[in-house]
């Protein structure tokens, strides 16, 4: 028979675990930066990130960057072709793929105001 204070150890380990790999987490706040920097861990991952809408017309596409920059690629295209220029926050599933690049597939998006 397992002791209460072990079988709270373990559910409290466990809870970290899953926590720490956002499998159950929800959606994880997360700079353009890390998501460049360790774009294998966050792939498959819900994520909230901010950037500057930018897009190239050949092939027409459309992502978000930081200073560095550090660019996203955003999918679909019509989540932000009205915000070029505007700082937004981003929700969306992220995934990094050798022969695609970073994308978030937007869940939403919300310009960010002044005051933000």
């Amino acid at each position: 028979m397992i002791s209460w204070t072990r079988a709270v150890a373990v559910m409290s380990l466990t809870g970290m675990l899953l926590g720490g790999c956002g499998i159950g987490g929800g959606v994880q706040e997360v700079t353009l930066e890390q998501l460049a920097d360790e774009q294998d861990a966050w792939d498959g991952r819900d994520v909230r990130t901010r950037g500057i809408v930018r897009m190239a017309e050949q092939p027409l596409h459309y992502w978000i960057e930081d200073a560095e920059p550090n660019r996203v690629e955003i999918l679909p295209a019509d989540a932000v072709e009205d915000l070029v220029g505007q700082q937004v926050i981003v929700e969306g599933t992220f995934a990094f793929r050798d022969d695609r690049g970073r994308t978030i597939t937007v869940g939403s998006v919300e310009v960010v105001t002044p005051d933000r």
